[in-house]
């Protein structure tokens, strides 16, 4: 996801106002793109195949909605400190931006792991 990573290059770059609210902001955003990343390798090297002792439909999901719920909080609290810097607000509003995404993936995981196998059986 772009947006994770224009937050937080905008936060990296800004002064920052409040060190814990937006080293948080970064720690979440690189830990999401992290996890989104691995979960692409896992579909793109068709891993899931081989490893079929997760349930990876269950995982995918599990780790959209903790991290889009840590996503939101990091936005808020980033969005409080900003103080009107534009790099903050700008970190901030994509992170509002990259919770809408994992919002919508969320949404498409589940329809494609719960409706799909319960229409296939």
């Amino acid at each position: 996801q772009v947006s994770l990573l224009v937050g937080f290059i905008s936060v990296n770059n800004s002064s920052w106002t409040d060190y814990n609210a937006y080293s948080y902001f970064q720690i979440v955003t690189m830990c999401d793109l992290v996890m989104i990343l691995f979960f692409y390798i896992i579909h793109i090297f068709r891993i899931y195949r081989r490893l079929t002792c997760v349930s990876w439909p269950l995982a995918e999901f599990l780790h959209y909605l903790i991290g889009t719920i840590l996503l939101l909080i990091a936005s808020i609290v980033a969005a409080s400190k900003s103080y009107n810097l534009t790099g903050l607000v700008a970190g901030a509003t994509f992170g509002f931006l990259a919770t809408i995404l994992c919002v919508l993936s969320i949404w498409s995981s589940y329809k494609v792991s719960c409706i799909t196998q319960s229409a296939s059986k």
